[in-house]
Order: structure tokens, then C-alpha cells, then sequence
């Protein structure tokens, strides 16, 4: 008879307050001194770091973060701005879109909110740019609500810590790994929201997906994936070969959109055709940056940053 693999991975309430110590514990001593995470950050600052660290490494978001707060401390800020002026002030961060969600979400923030950051979930929910796991996040660590919170990083601790596997499976949360998340999550709102944040934390630097340190784990003993000996996970599915960088549309849009960036007013088409010699590729690059809302025309031959043409 097969031996079978599965592991019974005790669920009582003695076994998760001992989870909570241990990693509410190596949390305070270990946590990163990210700016977004200290008592003096803003529920708008928390909000713009969400959005920022979207796809976007901490060491790359952290400067510009850090000047977006000194120039728009608050959404009222921004929204007195053009929209242009976040796709400026948004540098070399990438996906670009991300500064006019940020400025339109903060439009909203002020129209419908009085300039403060709601800390309902469905209230977050309906700004723009804002998902259900941007929502929970902003509940959790700006409000300190009780709230499941569920990105790349705590899916994976939690499918090694109590499911035994490599890493989760799907590309999105499901309602076992939501109802697992759930009944872990501490009782009090300001432990949970901590929590949350920890595990976030330790699946960033200590349980990652290529390469965990767990002899550095603080829930070593616990974890399921451990127990079977931390099998490999089915083979991920092949994905298409990531394009070059370097000559590809991406960069021309980049560059376009650096010569508008540190241009005060409209840019004729002429200054643009020094940016990116071959024609077709610039036209079509070009053509996206307008359809995305990132450039507009001004007149017949020059194009500005979205609000800033004068």
C-alpha cells in the first residue's frame, strides 16, 4: 500500500496563539523600516504605497514614495493638480496608468469622501485602481480593521504553513485559501491587523518562492511543507517568452513619455521623432500613450502631459 503524503496539521486555538507569538514576535524584531509602515503614515500614504508597490520592487518605490508624500501629503493635494503632474512625478516606477488611478482615486477621495480615506471595504473597493486586496490592505494597515488580507506573499506562507504545498495554486485567492486566512486571523482588529502585515513580511524575506531560509523561520515547527520534507510543487505552466526590453514598444513608450516628463508645456512632433527614430514603431507607441490617457495633443503637431498644456 502507498504510504500517503498528507499531513494533519493540528487547528486548535492553543496552535494559532502559538503562531501569532512566534510570528508577531519575529515580526517586531525583523520588520523592514519601511516609511508607509510607521505610526506617522497617513491612510493616504498607505493607499499610495499600495498602488505604488504594484508589481513594483520596495527599494525602487521607497524614493519616489517618499517625494510624492512631501509634494501631495494628502489626496486633496493632488486633486488640485492635472493629472499630468502624477505621470510626471511618477518617474521610471512603470505602468504609468498607476498615476492617473492615483490621481483620480484621489479626485474621488475628496468629491465623495470630504478628503478622507474611507476605511470600509466596499467603500475602497469602488475607488479607482482599488481591488479587493487594496482594499483589505488599506482597512488592515491604515485602520488597523480586522480584515482578511491576501497577497502573493501571505497565499504562499499560508500554503506551506497549513496546506503542506510548495505554493498556492491559481493565480487568485480561492474560498479555502480565504476561509483558511480567516480562522487564523486574531480576534482583536489592531492584532490582526499586525498579523496581517507580519505575514506579509515574513513571506517577502524569509519564505520565498524560490529560495525560503527556513532554518530562519519563526513557524518552522508548524509548517506542513516542512513536515513532508518541502516537496517541489507541480511544475508551473510555461508561459510565453517575455520580450526583450531593450528596442521593444515598451521602451519607446518610455522614452515619449521621458521627453514629456521633463518638458514644462507641449512637445512638437518633431522633438519626439529625436526621441525614437523609427517612425512606425514611434506611431504606434505613440498612438497607445493617447489612448491610455497618458499624453494628449495639443493643437496639430505638438502633445503634453495630460492637464499640463498653458
Amino acid at each position: 500500500m502507498a504510504r500517503s503524503t498528507a499531513v494533519r496539521v493540528p487547528s486548535t486555538p492553543a496552535v494559532a496563539t502559538a503562531l501569532h507569538d512566534a510570528v508577531l514576535d519575529w515580526y517586531a524584531l525583523s520588520a523592514r523600516d519601511l516609511a508607509w509602515r510607521r505610526p506617522t503614515a497617513t491612510p493616504w500614504g498607505v493607499l499610495v504605497s499600495e498602488l505604488m508597490l504594484q508589481q513594483t520592487p520596495v527599494a525602487r518605490v521607497e524614493p519616489v514614495w517618499r517625494e510624492w508624500m512631501r509634494r501631495w501629503p494628502g489626496p486633496a493635494d493632488l486633486a488640485a493638480e492635472p493629472p499630468g503632474e502624477a505621470v510626471r512625478a511618477w518617474g521610471r516606477l512603470g505602468y504609468p496608468r498607476r498615476a492617473l488611478r492615483l490621481h483620480a482615486c484621489a479626485v474621488a477621495v475628496v468629491d465623495s469622501y470630504d478628503g478622507v480615506v474611507p476605511a470600509d471595504g466596499d467603500r475602497l473597493r469602488d475607488l479607482p485602481g482599488v481591488g479587493a486586496y487594496t482594499a483589505a490592505a488599506v482597512a488592515a494597515f491604515a485602520h488597523g480593521r480586522r480584515t482578511v488580507v491576501l497577497d502573493t506573499n501571505v497565499r504562499r506562507v499560508l500554503a506551506r504553513l497549513r496546506g503542506g504545498a510548495e505554493r498556492p495554486a491559481g493565480t487568485g485567492p480561492s474560498r479555502s485559501e480565504h476561509d483558511t486566512a480567516a480562522r487564523l486571523l486574531p480576534a482583536d482588529p489592531p492584532t490582526a491587523a499586525r498579523w496581517s502585515v507580519a505575514l506579509m513580511e515574513l513571506g517577502a524575506v524569509v519564505c520565498t518562492a524560490r529560495a525560503p531560509r527556513c532554518g530562519d523561520c519563526p513557524v518552522s515547527d508548524h509548517c506542513a511543507w516542512l513536515a513532508l520534507g518541502a516537496p517541489p510543487g507541480p511544475r508551473e505552466p510555461a508561459t510565453a517568452r517575455t520580450q526583450a526590453y531593450a528596442g521593444n514598444d515598451r521602451q519607446c513608450r518610455g522614452r515619449l513619455l521621458a521627453v514629456l516628463r521633463e518638458t514644462d508645456g507641449p512637445v512638437t512632433e518633431q522633438v519626439l521623432h529625436r526621441a525614437w527614430d523609427e517612425p512606425v514603431q514611434r506611431s504606434r507607441s505613440l498612438a497607445g500613450l493617447l489612448a491610455d490617457g497618458l499624453v494628449e495633443p495639443v493643437g496639430h503637431d505638438a502633445f503634453a502631459l495630460p492637464g499640463t498644456a498653458h
